[in-house]
């Protein structure tokens, strides 16, 4: 019989009194108890709730990369790839829009901003808040506040 399994489990000995008629004897019984927990933030975060790719809108605020919102310690984010490119802007902003598409002026009642944008370049999270409804939203928008432009979108 094979106990290889056994290697990694934490043994640790209790007092044990057993009785029998007249006689009492005391002996040590070995427990071994050691509690496995998955890492369940870590399964949840490789399968995101929706995906995108973006679209630019503006032709010369050229726009790529992906985005993605996950779910991570009961928290949902969104999520820029780490080949996320747009070009620099004042007051630029991350948007979820309502539409799947959204056009250079997009109306305020159309979308959530999310946060301002934290770099023109690279991979980057947004935690997007628990009362915001994302099956409301079909699209995530890299949008100038400023000037009301939008430089990008991606359809989730």
């Amino acid at each position: 019989m094979k106990f290889n399994h056994l290697k990694s489990l934490k043994v640790s000995t209790i007092p044990l009194i057993i009785v029998a008629g007249s006689y009492a004897m005391t002996t040590n019984l070995f427990l071994s108890v050691k509690p496995v927990q998955a890492d369940i933030s870590v399964m949840v975060a490789q399968n995101p709730i929706k995906t995108g790719k973006f679209i630019t809108v503006k032709q010369e605020k050229q726009t790529t990369g992906e985005v993605k919102i996950i779910t991570e310690n009961g928290k949902r984010y969104l999520e820029l790839s780490s080949n996320f490119s747009t070009a620099k802007g004042p007051d630029v902003q991350v948007i979820l829009h309502r539409n799947g598409q959204i056009g250079v002026n997009p109306k305020q009642n159309e979308y959530f901003n999310v946060a301002m944008l934290k770099s023109f370049q690279g991979g980057q999270r947004y935690l997007i808040p628990d009362h915001v409804n994302i099956n409301e939203f079909k699209s995530v928008g890299i949008w100038c506040r400023e000037f009301n432009v939008t430089f990008a979108f991606a359809t989730l």
